[in-house]
């Protein structure tokens, strides 16, 4: 179900330019889904960014580390993965099982604070931020009827810290704002909200199926530009709303479409069904999906709310939350691309803005490392590669670490954007791949 809201102003009262640009700008996504899309140069043509914000702790999860001391030890215990000699934690048996169809860089390594500088690739300083790596497809690759950078994000509130649709680091900073992100809210039970999504007061969801009532509506929306000049710009945004009446632009944010057997596989969780989301996103064409985790970093309590900034309490949350949920969706979308011969084309890669310390605390969790593991599927990368290490107590690359710069490069050569494209755009500056992911 898709919520839609309002306009603030009465239906008497002259439409605001910014309620119209707001809301219009974000439609022409909507009709023409099913329409061809023009293909990149690269291997992918969507990439799935997980933001896994708060920071996952890599050696309760995909880097153990059994022979440590045990202050450092996980109290998980180890099993194998379908790559031979290669050892994850017990509580992500799923992924374990599908080492062969992704691959991890364990000598990742980021700033170990809750900044941006993993999704931009540098620290932000001064009034030209660099773009969060969405808006470069957003501002890069045009195609008729998908917006190029959906962020989906949970339905819920938020009771504490800054959140993912308003920190600084998830827009298009010098690349401007009409290359933000388009936020989508996901809930648990499939229902959508599309916060930017505002419509003429008493035009319901179910009402946009009365083509007469829309056409009408917009007639006078249009009569209302008329004789603004300074409002011409935006009659492309006047025209995306006569698009509303589309039932295949619908569809694909209409979950209740998929089997139950699929909801049911990636869970029937806030994040199960945001990636479920993702999948449907990419299979019509969007350039780059960004599924966050929760709208905040703090691990306060179970459900969209917690994060992964696990200080206190730490393995119980990761155990009975974290562990099971991330597993099961993951899997799951892996699955999905396999079956759907999707895997070739969608990049998908999972990490969080830093790890977690090898010294477990006094509180039972584990506080703020730049080292950590980022996990990576499709668009032209092998699975089943363990790309670096980290020493015996997982603090530290035994060889070059995969730097935030290096992340964003990577994206960007599989989904075809070169170095001449990357300099043409001015972003991502002096930056390479991650050494062997892409070999």
């Amino acid at each position: 179900m898709l919520e839609i809201g309002s306009f603030q102003s009465a239906p008497s009262q002259p439409f605001s330019r910014r309620a119209f640009v707001k809301a219009g700008a974000t439609l022409p996504f909507l009709a023409g889904l099913p329409n061809a899309v023009q293909a990149s140069n690269g291997k992918a043509k969507s990439t799935i960014l997980i933001w896994l914000w708060g920071g996952p702790s890599h050696i309760d999860l995909w880097d153990p580390k059994p022979d440590a001391p045990s202050e450092v030890k996980s109290p998980f215990a180890n099993i194998p993965t379908a790559i031979p000699g290669v050892h994850f934690t017990e509580i992500i048996p799923g992924l374990a099982k599908r080492l062969d169809k992704f691959s991890i860089v364990r000598s990742t390594k980021f700033s170990g604070s809750h900044d941006m500088l993993p999704l931009t690739g540098f620290r932000q300083s001064g009034p030209a931020q660099e773009p969060t790596y969405g808006a470069i497809y957003s501002k890069a690759i045009k195609r008729e009827g998908v917006p190029s950078f959906i962020s989906v994000a949970p339905l819920t509130t938020l009771s504490h810290g800054f959140r993912c649709d308003r920190a600084p680091g998830f827009g298009a900073g010098k690349l401007g704002p009409a290359n933000d992100p388009f936020f989508v809210r996901c809930a648990a039970d499939g229902k959508m909200e599309i916060p930017s999504l505002q419509l003429i007061p008493g035009l319901s969801p179910e009402r946009l199926a009365d083509r007469t009532l829309l056409m009408k509506q917009l007639d006078d929306m249009a009569c209302a530009f008329e004789n603004n000049s300074t409002l011409a710009q935006d009659q492309k945004n006047l025209e995306a709303y006569r698009m509303l009446t589309s039932p295949e632009a619908r569809r694909a944010f209409d979950l209740s479409l998929e089997p139950e057997k699929v909801r049911g596989a990636y869970g029937r969780t806030t994040f199960g069904q945001s990636m479920l989301l993702a999948r449907r996103l990419a299979e019509v064409g969007v350039p780059f999906i960004q599924v966050n985790w929760s709208l905040g970093v703090d691990g306060l309590e179970e459900g969209p709310l917690m994060g992964w900034d696990t200080h206190r309490n730490g393995f119980g949350q990761l155990m009975t939350y974290h562990a099971p949920v991330f597993d099961r969706a993951f899997s799951a979308l892996l699955d999905d691309l396999y079956d759907r011969d999707m895997i070739g084309s969608t990049l998908v890669t999972a990490f969080g803005e830093m790890g977690r310390t090898p010294k477990i605390n006094r509180t039972g969790g584990r506080d703020h490392w730049a080292t950590c593991t980022s996990l990576w599927a499709g668009g032209g990368i092998e699975g089943g590669k363990v790309i670096g290490s980290t020493d015996k107590i997982g603090g530290e690359p035994e060889n070059d670490p995969a730097t935030p710069l290096m992340v964003g490069t990577t994206i960007a050569e599989c989904m075809g954007l070169g170095i001449q494209e990357r300099a043409e755009l001015n972003v991502l500056d002096g930056g390479t791949t991650i050494p062997n992911l892409l070999s």
